[in-house]
């Protein structure tokens, strides 16, 4: 008798830790068949597998579900700020660096310490931070 797919998922650890979830086509049954040799898998509801895939890159197994891995998730974070200043940065990184004839490249520079200085502050709530939703609202930076 085979098991309806519907609200069935497969989860499995990879060798590197991250964990793979496997949504079944057609049977639970027939989907076994690509969880690698030797590893161990769960059968779990769709419920247990995380809608937020937010820090997908995080997810580790647990004793019986998926779960966070926090300093995973801090490196997320960390590396998401870096891309939200960047980006900020940009505007005033070319007035600074093409020296363009009439931007004022003292409040360029005024500009870029301003956003520093706020990043620094994410940076640190980022470190300090003790859940994933704790990272998520440190990212919400505001010009």
């Amino acid at each position: 008798m085979s098991t309806t797919m519907t609200n069935q998922r497969i989860i499995y650890s990879n060798t590197d830790g991250t964990v793979a979830v496997i949504i079944p086509a057609e049977s639970v049954e027939l989907a076994l068949k690509d969880v690698p040799a030797g590893l161990a898998y769960e059968i779990v509801t769709t419920d247990e597998v995380p809608s937020d895939r937010y820090f997908r890159g995080a997810w580790v197994l647990g004793d019986c579900c998926i779960e966070h891995d926090l300093g995973k998730c801090k490196e997320i974070g960390h590396d998401k700020r870096r891309v939200q200043r960047a980006e900020e940065f940009r505007p005033f990184d070319e007035v600074i660096a093409k020296q363009i004839p009439g931007a004022d490249a003292v409040a360029a520079e005024a500009a870029r310490q301003e956003i520093r200085d706020r990043y620094s502050d994410v940076q640190e709530a980022i470190d300090a931070a003790a859940d994933p939703d704790s990272i998520k609202a440190a990212l919400e930076v505001t010009p």
